[in-house]
């Protein structure tokens, strides 16, 4: 069933699988994360010839292993790469699949498939995947023949990497995989970067010449830390205020006067009247400005923003998708601030430095911890980590009001320190921080995660001890699904209904994976207990109970609920 191409005859036979596995090593795949099936075994097979430069990471389940791939593609800007089995297999990587669509991360998932002469059966664990991954991919696939393993791979590889990068997904038909084939490898070139037109340049430097308050967000894809540098280079240079989207704070040093906070969820109040009703001029480098960036699409009117807005994003296709930009420029975020570099201003306008310097007080402040019911302040305990850990520590968490803490509390110093999910997605820390250990053995990995977060991917934790992940988790106990038990009080108080949890003694639970740790009951006894963890080989659980009432930062559960009663009553 599969047509060999005319070749040197040099080139030797290879099964699919062997074909497959040579191909990602010439494209520089490294590491693949997998929980192994018998529907892609040749594939391992070929593996196993490129266990010197390809670090094959077996995982505990499939969605672990997607968002590890995910984390990689974030870390490394490469794709992470994952193979799964068919079916059940494919629908757990699912996970990771809609965390990488979302967040533009490279990804390419290889799934096991059945025979080709059992398709349209319902074989044994028989899903069409086009159409299951249609919606979350930016390409999906079957492989049919041998032969054209190379063709497809260099594509789905620059696929994932170009425009907007994202998940490609292919399905690998078992005895595909099999077939003995004589075919030439493919030739690694790379990816298209687009770059801004003269005029464009020209355009946006009038528009930063006329503005009064002008403000710099930045995020999104294909960033990197020169990147960074040159992004807060461009703002110091011209005098304008850096404010980064959701889960995108470690794109810039958050210790630079420039930088005026992060927008999302709860944000710096300033900053979001701010940008509401006074900035005149918004440079949006990156961001596609979802949900979580506007606040629910409330804090920059569609289709047409209320300030002067320019849109800077390498994907065609997001300009002008939601919001209309005055300037749209698809361009790579870095060579758009190389093209920028011809933008000068002649001086500083009249009220710049007041407007940055006010911006960044405000930060400043909103960095000092609250009070909060009980014996632990995570305040507190985020700012010892972020004053006392290397800066190039790496903070992962998935979903959950605990995270409102790390992201508001922690400044991040160096580029790509944070791995979290713009989709919004539970359990993503603990893979993440597996992923982000292996791939940097040298930093400082923490794991943050809810009780709740926790457990939905805890079982990596086996992956972490099997390929010697030292990872710091971080558990912030408090019982119950805080996120959702905050909106049930405000819209249904009192009605409490399936957010309460029970537990497992979760340093017990590290400690039957060989992983040391202790229970925090005081915000006085965690520095003694993150000392350990640094200083304990094979990773270090630290589990903190905190008081059900310490909500949010600013709230307790009980002010949510009187608010839900109040407004129930109104």
């Amino acid at each position: 069933m599969s047509s060999d191409t005319a070749q040197p005859a040099s080139t030797p036979r290879r099964s699919g699988g062997r074909v497959l596995a040579d191909q990602l090593q010439i494209l520089g795949a490294d590491t693949i994360y997998c929980v192994p099936g018998e529907s892609y075994l040749e594939l391992l097979d070929g593996l196993h010839a490129h266990q010197k430069s390809i670090n094959v990471v077996t995982c505990r389940h499939e969605s672990g292993a997607s968002n590890m791939a995910d984390a990689y593609g974030k870390l490394t800007g490469k794709p992470g790469v994952c193979a799964v089995t068919r079916g059940p297999g494919a629908t757990n990587a699912s996970n990771g699949v809609h965390t990488a669509f979302q967040d533009s991360t490279p990804m390419i998932l290889l799934i096991g498939q059945v025979g080709r002469e059992m398709v349209d059966r319902e074989a044994f664990q028989e899903i069409d995947y086009r159409r299951m991954f249609g919606q979350m991919a930016k390409w999906v696939a079957q492989i049919d023949d041998a032969a054209r393993i190379p063709e497809y791979m260099a594509r789905a590889w620059k696929t994932a990497l170009s425009g907007r990068p994202g998940p490609v997904v292919l399905a690998l038909p078992e005895d595909m995989l099999t077939d003995e084939v004589t075919v030439a490898d493919l030739r690694v070139t790379p990816p298209a970067r687009p770059a801004p037109a003269a005029h464009d340049i020209e355009t946006l430097s009038a528009m930063i010449a006329r503005a009064k308050k002008p403000m710099l967000m930045v995020g999104g894809p294909s960033w990197s830390e020169a990147c960074a540098d040159k992004a807060l280079a461009f703002a110091e240079r011209l005098g304008l205020p850096v404010t980064t989207s959701f889960r995108s704070q470690d794109y810039v040093n958050n210790g630079h006067d420039n930088y005026v906070g992060p927008v999302g969820i709860a944000p710096i109040p300033n900053l979001r009247k701010r940008l509401r009703e006074e900035v005149d001029l918004l440079i949006t480098v990156g961001p596609r400005l979802g949900e979580m960036t506007t606040q629910g699409y409330e804090l920059i009117d569609i289709p047409h923003p209320q300030m002067t807005f320019v849109h800077v994003h390498p994907g065609a296709e997001e300009l002008g998708q939601v919001y209309q930009p005055d300037l749209a420029i698809q361009s790579d975020p870095e060579l758009f601030f190389d093209a920028a570099e011809a933008i000068t201003l002649p001086s500083q306008p009249e009220g710049w430095a007041e407007w940055v310097q006010q911006q960044r007080a405000d930060y400043l402040a909103f960095q000092t911890p609250t009070e909060v019911p009980g014996d632990v302040n995570m305040g507190h305990v985020v700012r010892h980590m972020s004053e006392t850990l290397p800066e190039d520590t790496i903070y992962t968490n998935g979903a959950g009001n605990y995270t409102v803490w790390l992201h508001r509390f922690h400044q991040h110093r160096a580029y790509r320190t944070q791995l979290a999910p713009t989709s919004g997605s539970m359990g993503y820390g603990v893979p993440a921080a597996v992923a982000a250990k292996l791939a940097h053995p040298d930093r400082t990995v923490v794991a943050m995660a809810g009780d709740g977060c926790f457990m939905m991917t805890s079982q990596e934790l086996a992956t972490a001890a099997q390929h010697g992940a030292d990872v710091i988790y971080v558990v912030v106990n408090n019982g119950m699904y805080g996120t959702i038990r905050m909106h049930q009080e405000r819209h249904h108080p009192g009605k409490v209904m399936a957010t309460k949890l029970v537990n497992p003694d979760f340093v017990a639970y590290a400690a039957s994976f060989g992983i040391a740790g202790e229970r925090v009951l005081r915000t006085e006894d965690f520095p003694a207990a993150l000392e350990r963890a640094r200083t304990t080989k094979g990773g270090y659980m630290i589990e903190i109970v905190v008081d059900p009432e310490a909500l949010t930062p600013n709230q307790s559960l009980s002010a949510v609920r009187a608010e839900g009663q109040g407004k129930a009553n109104a």
